[in-house]
């Protein structure tokens, strides 16, 4: 098995690997690149012992929600797809890579570079490339399939070998030609550029990073036809799904119907004149909707349900959002009520203060991004904002003690149990 430049590190592709190889097989031919493919229980849970779950039932669990995860994405997702990523250059990986890299295939120079030659890597490299080859045909394509067998004939070429007879460059020739036939129309840039190529060495060596990127057009072609299908069927499928890692991980989803449910009772008990004999009679509704809402608060470090683990980013993103809102609602009522009438009716006032938010609230996902210093040029641009509006309409501006109000209380908008932000939400 040769080190391969292509080696998709891409995660997405290495758990695309099991639901698609089978289909990638059957459904690969020039023709079809014609078009830009190239490129949930309602009650308490029971108060029994935890299960024990053994390591195979937890990994085939974890298989399951790959599987669910990934056809989840490629239904939802028109974007979706497999690309080629490398390693960066200066990056640990990137360099212990490129090393082992050229290591390879500098060994296997200086064997076909010997007095006789040393056949037998190349060999190898031939017979991986016939698997690859053949591996993208359609089954009725047995004329194509005959004449790869025919000429990439392993048991022949090591004849040839023993012999010193090989035309390794013939070889190399009738490979990219068949790789021509077979790619989609995208890599036609590619295989000139093989053509071009004289050293067998590098010619090799290019011969499977194009491979690699057919590799990714079939996965890539295999996710556009399986998306319709998906769509039809993502219900019953992720119903079935959910199921099988039910069974094998009980605990969290109980655990995460107990948190529900307590929530709602909670609810209840704490208002007047709440029917504590109606926790058994609460609405799954209600239940379903105070989840979702939750959801809008919760700590993404812990595991988020099971349900919605295939929405996960996009739940975050949600989060953000609604976060970003509430520091925009915040910063708005704390301008209004300290200014009061003199802007209230002041036209586009309030977008303009939106906008002002919105753009030094950009990025607030970030690690690195610091709330606290946006807040303080949210509260200084309030305040030019502020006054220049009051200077149009003739009236006095904003004084010090004011303005340092004014910021104060925007700056304080991120403190716990700050009682703007809790009159929020």
């Amino acid at each position: 098995m040769p080190l391969n430049d292509d080696q998709n590190s891409d995660s997405d592709s290495s758990r695309l690997s099991e639901s698609t190889a089978s289909s990638s097989d059957s459904e690969y031919s020039r023709q079809s690149f014609n078009s830009d493919s190239s490129s949930k229980p309602s009650s308490p849970a029971s108060a029994s012992p935890p299960k024990m779950v053994t390591f195979d039932e937890l990994m085939a669990a974890a298989r399951n929600l790959s599987n669910l995860t990934l056809a989840h994405e490629i239904a939802v997702n028109a974007n979706f797809c497999i690309k080629h990523e490398d390693h960066p250059q200066n990056s640990l990986a990137g360099t212990v890579k490129q090393i082992v890299h050229k290591a390879f295939w500098d060994h296997l120079e200086s064997e076909l570079n010997e007095d006789p030659p040393e056949y037998e890597h190349a060999i190898k490299l031939f017979e991986e490339i016939k698997e690859i080859l053949l591996s993208f045909l359609t089954p009725g394509a047995n004329r194509i399939q005959n004449q790869i067998c025919e000429v990439l004939d392993m048991d022949l070429i090591r004849q040839q070998a023993e012999h010193n007879a090989v035309d390794i460059h013939g070889l190399a020739n009738y490979i990219i030609n068949t790789m021509g036939k077979l790619c989609a129309p995208i890599r036609d840039n590619d295989i000139k550029q093989l053509k071009a190529t004289e050293n067998i060495v590098e010619l090799l060596r290019q011969i499977f990073h194009v491979l690699d990127l057919m590799k990714m057009d079939v996965a890539n072609y295999t996710i556009q036809s399986l998306r319709p299908y998906l769509r039809r069927n993502l219900v019953d499928y992720e119903r079935t799904k959910f199921q099988e890692i039910l069974e094998e991980t009980p605990k969290w989803i109980k655990e995460s119907i107990e948190d529900e449910l307590s929530s709602i009772s909670n609810e209840s008990s704490s208002s007047p004149g709440a029917d504590h004999s109606s926790k058994s009679s609460i609405s799954p509704t209600l239940v379903l909707n105070n989840g979702y809402l939750k959801l809008l608060q919760w700590n993404y470090h812990k595991t988020i349900p099971e349900t919605l683990i295939t929405d996960e980013v996009r739940l975050q993103e949600l989060r953000e959002k609604l976060n970003r809102l509430k520091i925009i609602a915040c910063v708005c009522l704390i301008t209004n009520n300290m200014v009061g009438a003199a802007i209230v009716n002041v036209p586009d006032f309030a977008n303009q203060l939106k906008r002002i938010c919105v753009a030094l609230l950009e990025g607030m996902s970030k690690k690195t991004f610091d709330l606290k210093e946006a807040l303080n040029a949210i509260g200084v641009q309030t305040c030019i904002k502020v006054n220049e509006s009051l200077t149009e309409r003739d009236l006095p501006a904003l004084n010090t003690e004011m303005q340092n109000n004014l910021m104060g209380q925007i700056a304080s908008i991120v403190e716990e149990n700050n009682p703007v932000s809790s009159l929020i939400g």
